[in-house]
């Protein structure tokens, strides 16, 4: 098993540090993940959150999507020592970019500032139209006063930033995290089960190029006999001591 030393010392040596987050760094904020036993997925249909629905249907999908987002931000939810540990990273100088699948914005929250967007975010809302950006309570505040979509003043329907069923990957946040992938000489996968693609295919990416290939997560990934090193821990304990050694190592 790969210790918080190694991984630290790998780091500190590195010109280009990239992480990839997932929904390990999410659910130990307490936020549901979508996919497994009891996830989000077990109580609400996927077909209701489609980009067909959202233009056929907008008033009926905003009002299942704002129900959702109220049961993915159920009670007081913040970033956890994970997002804290990766945050300290960057303002250190030892992480280039934060690439995350991850919709709940805590990233941000904690202080991190290269944060690449692969599915979305779950916290702004877009006018497909003209491009006018609102903060998702903003939208919210105008479902309540009677819109039965949140309406720009365009004309155009808001549309959250999140990635719907049917919808495209953000090309120009896929697009630079390809690139990260490409020159990094350390890649952190954290919280992250890398079965969904194309964020699973990065590590392949990382590899190819020369990286030194690190993952953190509880589960097994397909990655575990390719990776230069495993830690089968919760990210909340890793990462955190891992930078803490970095630090170490600064001074």
């Amino acid at each position: 098993m790969t210790d918080p030393d190694t991984v630290a010392a790998a780091i500190a040596d590195a010109e280009e540090v990239v992480a990839l987050t997932g929904a390990g760094l999410s659910t130990a904020s307490g936020i549901p993940d979508f996919r497994s036993e009891g996830g989000l997925w077990d109580e609400f249909d996927e077909g209701a959150f489609t980009i067909r629905r959202y233009r056929a249907q907008p008033a009926r999908f905003w009002a299942d999507w704002l129900s959702l987002h109220d049961h993915f931000f159920d009670g007081e939810v913040a970033p956890n020592a994970a997002h804290d540990a990766l945050a300290r990273l960057e303002h250190a100088g030892h992480l280039d970019a934060l690439l995350t699948q991850n919709v709940d914005g805590l990233h941000a929250e904690a202080g991190s500032e290269t944060v690449v967007h692969l599915h979305g975010t779950g916290t702004r809302a877009t006018c497909p139209d003209c491009g006018a950006s609102i903060a998702v309570e903003a939208a919210r505040d105008r479902v309540a006063a009677g819109e039965g979509a949140p309406t720009c003043d365009c004309g155009g329907v808001y549309k959250p930033d999140t990635v719907l069923f049917g919808e495209q990957l953000p090309p120009v946040a896929i697009q630079e995290a390809r690139r990260r992938a490409e020159t990094a000489d350390v890649f952190l996968a954290a919280g992250s089960s890398l079965t969904v693609d194309p964020a699973g295919l990065l590590p392949d990416t990382a590899l190819r190029n020369g990286a030194t290939l690190v993952v953190v997560n509880l589960d097994r990934t397909k990655y575990a006999a390719r990776a230069d090193h495993v830690a089968r821990r919760s990210v909340e304990e890793f990462l955190p001591a891992v930078v803490a050694r970095v630090a170490e190592l600064d001074r």
